[in-house]
């Protein structure tokens, strides 16, 4: 029988215990998912220590990386688990958004070992990964609710109508906001990754630099960090050419307060405006301090459940993908060996 007509016909396990890979950027995770709300084990490989000389994530370098890695972090992935590779009931695999040749080699890691083990591959969307973190949190979250995304490549507001069906209501127009804080980190002087370095200079100054409302006058749900961003880079310029002194620390905290207002601010009127009394949350920023502690608070006044997943389920992992991953599984969202990764995927849009 032939793979493809092999997995149509498979059946369907309420627990069943999904491997999942991960390598979208510069992580290599491999998780095992039980039921799509149980972690068995969760294991991850980074390169940033590699990208950090050129302030960023080399694309080269990642996919190289991967190559190296993702045997090693699936095996350990696995004994960790206490399962057999026989006892796995699917693979699931991220197979965009990200770096191109990063996806390949876990999109094609994951066909291989999907077809020598006869088992279904299922191809997730990353974004949609950030999305179905909340599952692991929260073992009693259903749609509806709305999710706040905020990670290094997406911003966005989705209605979660239920498990298949997202509808964003609004996104970045130009930078994503990690993309924001790792550009304003660069002019700080900070090092990659961005994010955590100005949270940290962020928490020993004050918020007294004026610096752009983002989008005024504009109603809606989208966002844009272009012009916050230049408006940091201009202040530094200008003070550089003047000689004048400037406080790093003020700067820090004064951006990190107008790029994470907004996104709770209209994060809460979602909620609202849907009807709606959950909010979750996804994506690298999630794991930033003051943006947990400011939704914590917003969230509590008005009486909203808020599913804060852990930090370490916030940036990228494989445990996310499981989640999306048997979620799909369910919907017998299988690919066969001609699937391929893609660099460029719609937020929120499935495989099929």
């Amino acid at each position: 029988m032939k793979y493809i007509d092999k997995i149509k016909t498979a059946s369907l396990k309420k627990d069943a215990i999904i491997l999942a890979i991960e390598s979208s950027c510069d992580e290599t995770a491999c998780a095992v998912i039980k039921g799509g709300r149980e972690i068995l084990s969760s294991e991850i490989m980074s390169s940033m220590t590699e990208h950090i000389p050129f302030g960023g994530v080399v694309p080269e370098i990642a996919s190289r990386m991967h190559t190296t890695a993702i045997s090693l972090t699936v095996k350990n992935a696995v004994e960790k688990a206490g399962i057999t590779l026989k006892e796995v009931d699917a693979i699931a695999v991220t197979y965009g958004a990200g770096l191109i040749g990063a996806l390949l080699v876990g999109v094609s890691y994951a066909k291989a070992l999907a077809f020598s083990l006869g088992v279904p591959l299922i191809p997730v969307n990353h974004v949609r990964g950030h999305v179905s973190a909340g599952y692991l949190t929260d073992l009693e979250l259903k749609p509806p609710f709305i999710s706040l995304l905020t990670s290094g490549g997406h911003t966005a507001i989705i209605d979660v109508k239920d498990y298949y069906t997202y509808e964003v209501l609004g996104g970045t127009l130009d930078d994503a906001v990690g993309e924001a804080f790792d550009k304003v980190a660069r002019v700080l002087g900070l090092q990659y990754p961005g994010g955590p370095n100005v949270e940290r200079l962020a928490k020993q100054g004050e918020n007294n630099i004026e610096l752009p409302v983002m989008l005024k006058g504009k109603k809606g749900y989208d966002f844009s960090y272009s012009g916050l961003k230049t408006a940091v880079i201009n202040y530094v310029h200008n003070k550089e050419q003047k000689g004048e002194e400037y406080s790093k620390e003020d700067l820090a905290c004064s951006f990190q307060c107008s790029a994470i207002d907004i996104l709770v601010k209209k994060a809460i009127q979602a909620v609202k405006e849907k009807g709606y009394n959950v909010l979750s949350i996804g994506g690298g920023v999630a794991a930033n301090g003051y943006l947990r502690e400011k939704l914590t608070l917003e969230c509590k006044k008005r009486n909203i459940k808020l599913v804060l997943p852990e930090k370490k389920l916030c940036t990228d992992n494989a445990c996310m993908i499981g989640a999306e991953g048997y979620l799909q599984y369910l919907n017998k969202n299988f690919a066969d060996l001609t699937l391929n990764a893609s660099a460029f995927v719609e937020i929120g849009k499935q495989y099929n």
